[in-house]
């Protein structure tokens, strides 16, 4: 009986160890967040949010969003913006809202102005390392991109209201989703886009094109692909939308092709390098929405929105593995309805924004680099 027990709890005691080093092979290393829940602060004059589809953190660490204002709220929830008014609440803010750390809001412009063109539907917002503003749209004629001082005083119109004539155009574009300028040439990548399909490169100071390409690097196609089959070799065109572009530390171009539910990777003159996929069985609006960096300098991180999941995964850079990923559908903080866009700030944390009747925006805490469980980590609530 007692050599029958020593043989059990030995039995016992190696189960435990398989499981205990099981557990930590399934351990990783990552960034870790909380939601945090008061930010941002309440809105001043009865403004409510429309759809939010950009976010950005300037070099003050100021996060500036932009949305679709009055165009996408309810004749209920803009009663008092009415002729006559309805009620005595809401108004839709101005598209441009600027917000400090602590969720002020210390800056708000935009809309149709004088000598431009303000986007049918704004989509994506940036600010460079010359402070300039940044802004496309996707609406049905949106064709061009403009900038700004952060002032909200115009500065440039590239490309014509109606005027696109397809991937090729140099001079026009095709419903721009996202624009990020290279602080080293000056040189503006634009997300080129809901219309066309590919990614465009101009000169940011003069707004001349310098060069373009589409998936793979190939030059652009606009022949309509069809839907998306998971079960099909990889399109060797973009879908619509090219919905984000970033260049990372190392030179690397990221360009999210959304529907495709891949990220493609470049080098600075269009040549493909490698991509990966993410959820590649997702169909409607797709997996691959938006990056932002983890703010090491190796970037060791990407973290992507995924509007149709309804979650960000955490991916490695060197890898492109996804580790880990956190959120649910819902309303509530931490949760997410149609998570859009996504940036990151100095000190790490992380900005999203929430399309359709999302409306919002959102501040995840940075907690640090720290052993976590790999999958998803569901809702990042506070601990304390």
């Amino acid at each position: 009986m007692a050599l029958a027990a020593s043989i059990a709890a030995l039995g016992v005691g190696q189960a435990v160890l398989q499981d205990k080093a099981e557990a930590q092979g399934t351990e990783i290393q990552a960034p870790r967040f909380e939601v945090d829940p008061f930010w941002p602060k309440p809105l001043p004059n009865k403004w409510l949010l429309g759809s939010v589809i950009g976010v950005w953190a300037d070099e003050q660490d100021n996060i500036w969003i932009i949305h679709r204002s009055s165009s996408t709220l309810h004749n209920n929830e803009k009663g008092a913006e009415l002729n006559p008014p309805i009620a005595e609440c809401c108004r839709g803010a101005p598209p441009v809202l600027v917000f400090d750390q602590e969720g002020n809001l210390v800056r708000a412009w935009g809309g149709p102005g004088e000598g431009y063109e303000w986007p049918q539907s704004n989509h994506g917002i940036h600010i460079d390392h010359k402070g300039n503003v940044w802004i496309g749209g996707n609406g049905e004629k949106d064709a061009h991109i403009l900038k700004f001082t952060k002032d909200g005083k115009f500065l440039m119109q590239v490309g014509g209201a109606g005027k696109n004539a397809g991937s090729n155009d140099p001079e026009n574009f095709g419903r721009v989703a996202k624009i990020w300028v290279d602080p080293k040439t000056n040189e503006a990548y634009l997300a080129d886009g809901y219309l066309n399909k590919r990614v465009a490169v101009l000169d940011a100071e003069t707004g001349k094109m310098k060069r373009y390409w589409g998936a793979y690097g190939n030059k652009p196609d606009d022949t309509d692909l069809g839907p998306y089959d998971p079960k099909a070799p990889p399109a060797q065109q973009f879908r619509n939308p090219v919905h984000c572009v970033e260049r990372a530390n190392d030179g690397l171009v990221y360009v999210c092709d959304r529907v495709n539910n891949r990220l493609q990777l470049f080098n600075a003159d269009g040549k493909f390098v490698k991509e990966a996929f993410y959820a590649k069985d997702t169909l409607a609006a797709g997996a691959v929405w938006d990056i932002a960096f983890s703010k090491d300098p190796e970037q060791r991180y990407i973290f992507m929105a995924d509007g149709q999941n309804e979650k960000v995964r955490v991916i490695s850079r060197e890898t492109l593995e996804e580790l880990a990923s956190f959120g649910e559908g819902g309303r509530q903080p931490g949760q997410f309805y149609g998570v859009h866009s996504i940036a990151s700030d100095s000190k790490g944390n992380l900005y999203t924004t929430d399309t359709y009747e999302g409306k919002r925006v959102q501040k995840f805490v940075n907690k640090g680099v720290g052993n976590m469980p790999r999958g998803h980590q569901g809702v990042l609530w506070p601990r304390t």
